[in-house]
C-alpha cells in the first residue's frame, strides 16, 4: 500500500470526542470517525492554507462546485448542478433544516429502522413524530417491509421520508430496484424523500452506490439528496455538507431554513479540504477502503472462531460493523456496559438506533488493525469468563 493505516495515531488530548470522553484505558470503538490521519493531499492542502494566515468569512468559489460535480459524474454516474447545491455546515444540520422547510408539526416522518440516530432528534426537534418502518433482520442482512412501508406512506399525516443509503447503521447499500420502489411508494402518496448519503463513498466489493438524486428527473425533484466528504474522508471536524435540491421552491424553502437555524456559513478548511479530497483523493480512498474490508473480514473470522455468540451482519457499505448480540443472554445495553467494564472495549448499543437495534452493537472498523485486534482479545477474554 501506499499510504499507511496501520501505524496507530495518539489523539488524546487532542479534543477528540471519541477518545477525550472514554475513560483511560478504554479502546473506543464507538463514534463514527476515523483513526486514520487524512488523506495526504488534504492535509498539504490545509497547510498551505494556514500558512496563508488569515481566516475570514468564506466566499464558495467555483472550484469547489466543479469538484463536486466531477466526483460524482465520474464514480456515480450523477451530474451535481451547481444551481442545485445548497452548502451547510453538516448532514445532520442538513437533514435538520430540510426537515424545517418541509413539514409541520404533528407531521409524521417515516424512518426505516434501526436507522441513525441523530434522525430522531431531528424529527423531535421540529415538533414531528417518527413512523417507524422497521427493517426485516436476517443473518444474511437486512430487507425492507414493503408492505408496512406503503401503509406508512399512505397515512395522511406522513410529509417525508429519511432515506439512508448506504444504510447506518445496518451496513446495507440499497440496490437501484429497491430504490425505485422507494421512489414510486412515495411519489404515489406525495412523500418528500430526504436521502442521507454522507457513507456513499464506503461501498465494498462488487456493491454499487446509487445517488438517489440519478434516478431520473421526477423522482429527484420530490427528494433531497445530502452528500458529504466527511466519513470518507475522516474530515468530519470542518463541517462541511451539501444538499443538492433540483426543484427550484423546494430548494428556496431549504435555504430559507437553513439560514433562520443560522448553519449558512461554512469555514474555509472545510471548503479546501472538499476540494482537495475530490480532486485528488482517489488513491488514498480506494486504498482505504481495501483496507477497512480486510478489517471486516479479520473481524467476521475471529468472532465465528473465538465469540460465536457475537454475529456481525454482512457488511456492504460504511465502515460500521452491526453485530446481533443476543446469545449471550444480554441485550445491546448490557453489553455495552459490560464490555467497557470488564473488557475496556467501547461499542455502541443498538438501543440508540430506534426500534429493532435492541438486540444489536455497533463498532467502528475505521482504525489500525492492531487497535480492532487488541479489542476483539479483551472482548474474548471477558466474555469467556462470563
Amino acid at each position: 500500500m501506499s499510504y499507511d493505516f496501520d501505524t496507530p495515531v495518539d489523539r488524546h488530548g487532542s479534543m477528540s470526542y471519541k477518545w477525550d470522553t472514554t475513560p483511560d484505558g478504554v479502546l473506543p470503538l464507538w463514534v463514527a470517525d476515523m483513526d486514520f490521519k487524512a488523506a495526504p493531499c488534504i492535509i498539504d492542502a490545509l497547510r498551505r492554507r494556514v500558512e496563508h494566515g488569515v481566516f475570514g468569512y468564506v466566499s464558495v468559489p467555483d472550484e469547489y462546485y466543479q469538484a463536486v460535480d466531477k466526483w460524482f459524474t465520474r464514480r456515480h454516474g450523477w451530474s451535481v448542478n451547481r444551481e442545485h447545491v445548497i452548502y451547510t455546515s453538516g448532514v445532520v444540520p442538513a437533514v435538520s433544516a430540510c426537515l424545517k422547510a418541509l413539514t409541520k408539526p404533528g407531521d409524521r416522518v417515516i424512518v426505516q429502522t434501526p436507522a441513525y440516530n441523530c434522525f430522531f432528534s431531528s424529527i423531535r426537534n421540529n415538533g414531528c413524530e417518527l413512523s417507524a418502518n422497521r427493517l426485516i433482520y436476517h443473518p444474511d442482512g437486512y430487507t425492507i417491509d414493503w408492505e408496512d412501508l406503503e401503509r406508512r406512506a399512505a397515512d395522511p399525516l406522513a410529509t417525508v421520508l429519511i432515506l439512508c443509503n448506504p444504510h447506518n447503521p445496518s451496513g446495507r447499500v440499497w440496490t437501484r430496484d429497491e430504490l425505485l420502489r422507494i421512489a414510486d411508494i412515495c411519489l404515489r402518496n406525495n412523500v418528500f424523500v430526504i436521502s442521507d448519503e454522507i457513507h456513499c463513498e464506503l461501498v465494498y466489493d462488487t456493491i454499487r452506490y446509487t445517488p438517489y438524486g440519478s434516478l431520473g428527473e421526477e423522482i429527484a425533484r420530490q427528494g433531497v439528496v445530502c452528500i458529504s466528504p466527511s466519513k470518507a474522508f475522516n474530515i468530519a471536524g470542518l463541517q462541511i455538507a451539501n444538499i443538492v435540491a433540483p426543484d427550484s421552491d423546494i430548494r428556496a424553502r431549504i435555504d430559507r431554513a437553513i439560514n433562520d437555524n443560522e448553519v449558512c456559513d461554512v469555514n474555509p478548511f472545510g471548503v479546501t479540504a472538499t476540494i482537495a479530497a475530490y480532486n485528488e483523493g482517489e488513491s488514498w480512498l480506494e486504498e482505504l477502503l481495501t483496507y477497512i474490508r480486510g478489517n471486516m473480514d479479520f473481524l467476521t473470522d475471529y468472532l465465528r472462531k473465538n465469540i460465536p455468540d457475537l454475529k456481525p451482519v454482512p457488511l456492504e457499505g460504511t465502515y460500521l460493523a452491526w453485530i446481533e448480540c443476543s446469545a449471550t443472554g444480554m441485550n445491546g445495553d448490557s453489553l455495552e456496559l459490560f464490555l467497557i467494564d470488564r473488557a475496556g472495549v467501547r461499542l455502541n448499543s443498538g438501543s440508540m438506533y430506534g426500534p429493532g437495534g435492541e438486540d444489536f452493537v455497533r463498532m467502528n472498523l475505521a482504525c489500525p488493525k492492531c487497535v480492532l485486534s487488541e479489542a476483539l482479545d479483551r472482548m474474548k477474554m471477558a466474555l469467556t469468563r462470563v
